[in-house]
């Protein structure tokens, strides 16, 4: 009698969809940087305003044209804020709060000073991401922070550019003392009331907003406050120098 043949048992094991795809050579699962970019503009000018648009389009284009080796996160921004420190950057302090928590694993920014003009700030920022092993990348100097030679060549850069930030500020303020001594006054006219920049440079007495002028010094010598002379005006249909409502 003939001997039985037994069938070989499969076990048939479905794909899961969702299953991480990995490198066959390496057998490695491939991870792709976590990147972000940080983009700065110190005043609102129009001009300023141009480069802050062209920073952001640019940045995000580059990061996302290495789909193979980059994930875009973000591009922080902050609009029209001094880099004296970093305390009032919403943008920045956002962005270093995401890397902290690990959602950032390479930041991209133009330059030291578009970063920071504080060494103190730079350097403790660096240092404190550094340590969770987030690089900083600075385009212009071409520095990886994470490279042995960057924070020595970051300390020299950053202190350059923080003295460039404490000139720029004397120059500004020998300018404005020149021109007080001069006898010339520098208002914000468009929101200066009862006053216009008149022929000489000097300012000239709007008469039809200087009753209103007279009119909340009247309403303060009655005892009204500032919010109850405000809710007045506004009654009145009475606008500021910017037109609109107070």
């Amino acid at each position: 009698m003939p001997a039985t043949v037994t069938a070989p048992r499969v076990t048939f094991i479905p794909a899961k969809k969702d299953q991480i795809p990995f490198n066959v050579l390496s057998s490695e699962v491939k991870h792709l940087l976590r990147v972000a970019a940080y983009a700065r503009v110190s005043t609102n000018s129009e001009e300023q305003l141009t480069s802050y648009e062209a920073q952001v389009d640019y940045y995000t284009r580059y990061i996302q044209s290495k789909p193979d080796e980059w994930d875009f996160v973000e591009v922080y921004t902050d609009e029209g804020i001094s880099a004296t420190n970093t305390k009032k950057r919403d943008g920045f302090n956002r962005m270093i709060a995401d890397a902290l928590v690990g959602k950032i694993d390479l930041i991209i920014t133009k330059s030291i000073s578009r970063f920071a003009r504080n060494t103190v700030d730079t350097l403790t920022t660096v240092r404190k991401l550094k340590e969770r092993g987030i690089d900083i990348f600075f385009e212009k100097e071409n520095i990886h922070t994470l490279d042995a030679k960057g924070e020595l060549l970051i300390t020299i850069m950053s202190s350059l550019a923080q003295e460039e930030s404490r000139s720029i500020s004397e120059n500004v303020t020998w300018g404005q003392r020149k021109r007080f001594a001069d006898g010339k006054v520098s208002l914000p006219y468009k929101r200066f009331l009862g006053y216009t920049k008149g022929p000489d440079g000097l300012p000239e007495i709007v008469p039809e907003e200087a009753v209103v002028i007279r009119l909340i010094y009247r309403l303060f010598l009655y005892g009204k406050s500032p919010s109850a002379i405000a809710t007045y005006l506004t009654d009145e249909g009475i606008l500021t120098p910017s037109k609109k409502a107070v």
